[in-house]
């Protein structure tokens, strides 16, 4: 059973044969339904639950001649137009299935930055007809079982302006130090030794959270998982036509990445509100933007 099921509002389904009897629903009762024929002999065929605005279950599989669907592999969804990063991304296919991860040199957070590409299909359309050059854009969203709801640091007008433009000159030597520029290196590196010296003075009587405006970082085992806390930007509130529950798609800032996260409005502990900050893990999803 897929844990993440819950962020969208599927928390009863606590075993298999729940599971079972939901995807077999979604599959008689189909909102969408594709199919492509990836070489002679092997078909892809997807089928689309969509249980609120933008939410649902994809189902992949196998239809044989006799238009029977034989079920591979399924996972929430949650989609988003906002564009999060234009950054070079490269897609690479999974060992074990039929699924693909796509991983951005996103200076910004630090770290190249993996996600689950969302939009499978098109990928393999564009690449099954020669059409797929290059992603050149990605629209990020991210599902959570549990987070917290943070109160924004209080900062002035001119803190804010300043924080900006160190972020703005920071991002500039990263990416020059990416290009080689020893200078810029060893900029950062000093950067970096006053920055851990100020942090550890601080904590000694600070609490951490008023310390740390944002964070994006990896966490656990899985490479497409990560610790955010961010600026909440807009909240909408979403209820799954099938069990009724309410959702919040977040609309969140973190590390100057606008991304949405999805998470069950009884898995999140506080009041959501623009200019408050969410704290949680997320599974990382993406809709890469293709350039035919």
């Amino acid at each position: 059973m897929h844990k993440f099921l819950r962020s969208i509002g599927f928390s009863q389904c606590r075993n298999n044969q729940d599971v079972e009897v939901l995807l077999n629903r979604i599959i008689e009762n189909p909102t969408e339904k594709r199919r492509i024929q990836i070489d002679e002999n092997t078909n892809l065929c997807e089928i689309r639950g969509e249980v609120a605005p933008g939410m649902g279950i994809a189902i992949f599989g196998e239809m044989d001649r006799d238009g029977n669907f034989r079920r591979e592999y399924y996972y929430p969804y949650l989609t988003s137009d906002d564009l999060s990063s234009t950054a070079d991304c490269s897609i690479q296919r999974h060992t074990d299935k039929e699924t693909c991860a796509g991983l951005l040199d996103e200076y910004r957070v630090g770290i190249s930055l993996i996600f689950f590409l969302e939009n499978l299909f098109e990928y393999r359309e564009a690449r099954k007809d020669n059409r797929f050059e290059e992603v050149h854009g990605v629209c990020l969203t991210g599902l959570s079982m549990s987070g917290k709801i943070l109160l924004p640091l209080k900062m002035t007008a001119k803190q804010v302006e300043l924080s900006k433009v160190a972020s703005r000159d920071r991002n500039s030597l990263l990416e020059a130090a990416k290009n080689g520029d020893e200078d810029a290196m060893e900029t950062l590196t000093i950067e970096d030794i006053d920055l851990y010296s100020k942090v550890s003075k601080r904590m000694m009587k600070e609490d951490i959270y008023s310390i740390i405006d944002t964070c994006f970082m990896p966490c656990g085992v899985e490479c497409d998982q990560y610790s955010v806390i961010g600026e909440i930007k807009n909240v909408e509130t979403k209820v799954n036509s099938m069990t009724e529950e309410e959702i919040y798609d977040l609309t969140v800032e973190s590390s100057d990445i606008l991304f949405h996260v999805g998470i069950g409005k009884k898995d999140l502990l506080g009041e959501p509100e623009v200019g408050r900050r969410f704290k949680g893990q997320i599974w990382m999803q993406g809709i890469a933007k293709f350039e035919a």
